[in-house]
């Protein structure tokens, strides 16, 4: 962007001796005399800044020759998401983006894919798209460090025999496989332990029903749960408190060895904002950087096509409530699994106190699906067959049933053929992120 903030930064930078290049959405040069030259503080009276005009659409043409990319453009429906996979990839593994406009001007999967595949040296990020990362709660190096402690620790537990990661392990997306976790005093769970990766972008409440508002609440939650690690905080405090790695790595996170409650669910939670996954082979292909196969690529059209109830067109209608970046509408819903008879979960109303919430429950992520059975709230389906021959022809109506769900509840339902389950499957399958069941920085520290 040259408007006024752009001229003015593009001063500064020419006074520290860098050549300027600029993207403008008209491309013709400024004359000398001009308003753009003549602007008060531009300094630039002879029209010489920048050495390069480029149109907008060419930012990724000017994007190969930038050591450093800034932002400086306002946000409109033309300017959403102009630097995206492909003006990254066109930039020196040397460079760094900055942004100081609006969060939404950069695809940020895309930008975090590329800080994870080293495509870009760094970014420096004033603003974010839903403006997720906490105010009072800035993310530190050792924040992070000591809340991937506190992740790991049994200590945590009455008995010292479980973590939060024995219930979120990283091979397996950070979920359970079991049906329903076994807590320290051997007790099963009441729900399927959801996945933990892209909080930030999740502004709805966590918890299958939404009973934490923040991942900061969240993650006290299991440590005082009697079906799961049954202890109370201040034994939790006491134990940590006499740890000498705890007390030092607290001074360095928070300026002194004070262990209290909330300063471990700051800890846990900056480390859980971290805890990123978009790079899957799917976040590729959006790159350009992979292929799918005929079988994915038919799930892929399916997955975001509606069902055409006069036959014409098949659709999954899966994009509805599975959509966006995180393949997830981050809303509360009710999925057709029982009928008001046999509904014996109240889901998201044992907290809204709502009628019209009973059965629902927050609609979980797609992403590394394939990894994180069994599948729905109570963990009652052991297989992604079974949840799509659920969507197929097994959705059950009741007072609260979604009305997006009208077709599934037809008789017939969506009509999915076997062949047409398998490629869902398979497209299902390219959403699983292999970096991030590897990445050491998420992995025990110790």
């Amino acid at each position: 962007g040259y408007g006024s903030i752009g001229r003015e930064l593009a001063r500064l930078c020419a006074a520290l001796g860098m050549t300027v290049l600029a993207a403008k959405r008209d491309a013709m040069k400024p004359e000398a005399g001009d308003v753009f030259t003549l602007h008060e503080g531009t300094g630039d009276p002879a029209g010489d800044i920048p050495a390069r005009l480029y149109p907008g659409q060419a930012v990724t043409t000017m994007a190969r020759e930038c050591d450093f990319l800034v932002v400086t453009v306002p946000l409109t429906d033309a300017t959403r998401h102009t630097i995206d996979a492909r003006v990254f990839e066109a930039m020196k593994p040397t460079a760094y983006f900055i942004n100081i406009a609006r969060g939404s001007i950069a695809d940020e999967p895309a930008l975090i894919a590329a800080l994870q595949a080293g495509d870009i040296a760094g970014a420096a990020l004033d603003v974010f798209s839903a403006e997720p990362l906490p105010a009072d709660n800035l993310l530190t190096v050792a924040g992070v460090q000591l809340g991937r402690m506190l992740f790991y620790e049994p200590l945590l537990s009455k008995d010292g025999s479980q973590s939060c990661a024995d219930c979120h392990k990283q091979e397996d997306g950070f979920s359970d496989i079991r049906r329903f976790s076994i807590g320290v005093e051997q007790l099963p769970g009441k729900r399927q332990a959801m996945p933990v990766m892209n909080l930030a972008w999740h502004q709805n409440g966590f918890f299958w029903d939404g009973r934490a508002l923040k991942v900061r609440d969240q993650s006290l939650k299991p440590i005082q749960d009697p079906l799961e690690m049954n202890e109370t905080l201040p034994n939790a405090i006491a134990k940590l408190s006499g740890q000498k790695k705890y007390t030092d790595q607290f001074i360095r996170a928070f300026g002194d060895a004070t262990v209290t409650a909330e300063r471990m669910s700051l800890a846990m939670e900056q480390f859980m904002l971290t805890m990123v996954s978009y790079n899957s082979k799917y976040d590729q292909y959006l790159r350009g950087a992979a292929t799918l196969t005929p079988a994915e690529e038919r799930g892929r059209e399916l997955f975001f096509s509606e069902f055409d109830p006069f036959g014409s067109e098949k659709g999954g209608e899966c994009f509805h409530c599975h959509g966006g970046h995180n393949f997830t509408n981050d809303e509360f819903m009710n999925n057709g699994l029982d009928t008001d008879a046999s509904m014996t979960d109240e889901g998201r109303q044992k907290v809204s106190g709502n009628p019209a919430d009973r059965g629902k429950f927050k609609t979980p992520s797609l992403r590394n699906i394939v990894l994180t059975p069994p599948y729905m709230h109570d963990g009652r389906f052991a297989t992604l067959e079974e949840v799509l021959d659920h969507y197929n022809t097994g959705v059950k109506n009741s007072s609260t049933v979604e009305f997006i769900l009208q077709y599934n509840l037809q008789p017939g339902g969506l009509q999915l053929t076997a062949m047409e389950k398998a490629d869902l499957i398979a497209f299902l399958g390219t959403l699983t992120d292999v970096e991030f069941l590897t990445n050491p920085a998420y992995q025990s520290p110790f």
